[in-house]
């Protein structure tokens, strides 16, 4: 059951945590709607806030700004009023510094801020372990274990649980590996790569709870579906919002290095996402690196070639993702075609890729920037990253503000009925590790690993699954909550049944006092 802890036990969290006014109001989802909570107390910061929510409306109903004017509904609905650009930005000026500047510090010594503390606390103070989640069918396979479905019991929210057997990390020395991708999970918060909710662990495995994706992959799309490939307006779709996670990975300095069909997977809604983040790497301010790493035919030829680079090789792989959904293939090897890697190697240095009547004038264009073998020249690469790709004409009817709200409508909508995987009694099933015996030396790799909740994805799930609007309660009868009130102490933890049990049995068990008596 889900209970917020006594004001008492987050004073230590209340004074280490960052309250600057983006940091606890824009970043965190809990502390932007706390704060609009009490924004809604006061009737001149009310106004402010409704009047920002409508010139966002009206930007993402506006499909190019430019310097032209624009009509805003006024929030009261009085009229229709025309604003100029510049008056809205500097009204959005004045607003980012005055009132809300002044408005977080009161907030910082009001009681509501002990009540993002007290939420912030919740997952801190509630261990995560598989009793944590009910666990479903095997949806696949990663590299180290099974992924199943799984439902957290205190919510009912579903996730993917990817499992990393324990015996068969440590065989393949891929410890680096998992905790990199871990670490990469939670720095990322994009609505266009998988989320990382909860990392726990068993006895064997070790479990990262993920954004569970229902519509399959790519490449069970574009082959199991039909005729090979997709329509072009489609293929250019999932570009879109491809391009718009490699923007939010780019954005934290992640090379992402292994853009390919199965690793973009389809939401119940037909959304994609970027998955499997394995091999992606943070790359230091103003630094390059080298590594030979991702998957034959989709590398890009700097990496095969061991040069230094920064992103060039994801608009690389983003051009051999846009041919694929096109063409129905990879642009330098067939479907099940048996050749040697240092062909393929060959054929992505050397060779041009061919285009079929697929392909419209603008489809062939961005694959040919995109597939540019100097990285020097290629879209994506001359300094202005994402939106040099977003300009490209092929997508001119794509509303990129809209995209990112999830405001548009994907060209394909899973059937829920329908499952978009191999059977599963066709995945192949792991073989048991022989010869590998796990010690207190890999410990310390475990506890790197092993750290429960994730912050932001935590809170999505309370305000997605109506958790928060159930705890965050102000006052009952006109008096402050137990769990708010300094002045009401903190009740002693509940004890379980088996310390009650065994309590009992000890009591009975111990012998009796013998008191001595007097003269």
């Amino acid at each position: 059951m889900l209970k917020l802890p006594h004001i008492s036990q987050c004073e230590e969290l209340r004074r280490t945590i960052e309250r600057d006014y983006t940091s606890l109001c824009e970043k965190q989802p809990i502390g932007r709607l706390l704060f609009r909570q009490y924004c809604d107390t006061r009737p001149e910061l009310k106004r402010c806030i409704e009047f920002m929510d409508a010139v966002v409306r009206c930007v993402l109903l506006t499909p190019t700004l430019g310097h032209q004017d624009f009509c805003l509904t006024n929030p009261v609905k009085l009229d229709y009023r025309v604003i100029q650009p510049r008056l809205v930005a500097g009204c959005r000026e004045r607003l980012e510094q005055s009132p809300c500047k002044d408005s977080i510090l009161r907030l910082q010594h009001n009681t509501i801020s002990f009540s993002f503390c007290c939420l912030l606390f919740l997952p801190f103070r509630q261990p995560v372990t598989k009793n944590t989640f009910r666990h479903y069918r095997v949806l696949g396979k990663g590299g180290f274990g099974e992924v199943c479905a799984c439902q957290v019991r205190a919510t009912g929210k579903m996730y993917a649980c990817k499992k990393l057997e324990k015996k068969r990390v440590k065989k393949r020395k891929g410890e680096a590996m998992a905790l990199n991708e871990k670490r990469i999970l939670e720095k990322v918060n994009s609505s266009f790569v998988v989320s990382l909710a909860y990392a726990y662990e068993t006895k064997d495995a070790l479990c990262l709870v993920l954004t569970i994706m229902n519509g399959g992959d790519l490449k069970f799309h574009i082959y199991n579906m039909g005729n090979s490939g997709f329509d072009e307006q489609r293929a250019i779709f999932y570009a879109a919002e491809i391009c718009c996670g490699l923007e939010d990975l780019h954005r934290e300095r992640i090379v992402y290095r292994d853009l390919k069909p199965e690793n973009i997977l389809l939401d119940d809604r037909g959304h994609i996402r970027i998955s499997d983040l394995g091999l992606a790497v943070q790359i230091p301010e103003g630094e390059t690196i080298r590594g030979r790493v991702g998957t034959v035919g989709y590398m890009a030829p700097e990496v095969i070639q061991n040069e230094s680079y920064t992103f060039s090789p994801d608009w690389w792989g983003l051009g051999c993702l846009i041919f694929e959904m096109i063409q129905g293939q990879s642009p330098f090897r067939k479907r099940k075609e048996r050749v040697k890697r240092e062909e393929v190697d060959r054929r992505v240095r050397e060779d041009l890729e061919e285009y079929s009547d697929k392909f419209s004038e603008e489809a062939k264009d961005i694959c040919r920037q995109l597939l540019a073998k100097d990285p020097k020249e290629r879209l994506g690469c001359q300094g202005r990253g994402a939106t040099e790709v977003k300009e490209h004409p092929i997508f001119r009817n794509i509303n990129f503000k809209r995209l990112e709200a999830n405001m548009l409508d994907p060209p394909f909508c899973p059937d829920p009925r329908a499952v978009y995987c191999k059977d599963v009694l066709d995945i192949e099933q792991f073989s048991t590790v022989k010869g590998v015996n796990l010690d207190p030396t890999d410990d310390d790799f475990y506890h790197k690993f092993v750290t429960g909740s994730v912050s932001i994805p935590w809170q999505n799930e309370m305000i997605e699954m109506e958790c928060f609007k159930e705890i965050n309660i102000y006052e009952t009868d006109g008096k402050l909550c137990s769990d708010l009130d300094v002045n009401r102490p903190n009740p002693p933890p509940k004890r379980g049944f088996f310390y009650r049990l065994f309590r009992r049995e000890a009591s009975a068990s111990a012998p009796p006092t013998v008191r001595g008596g007097g003269g």
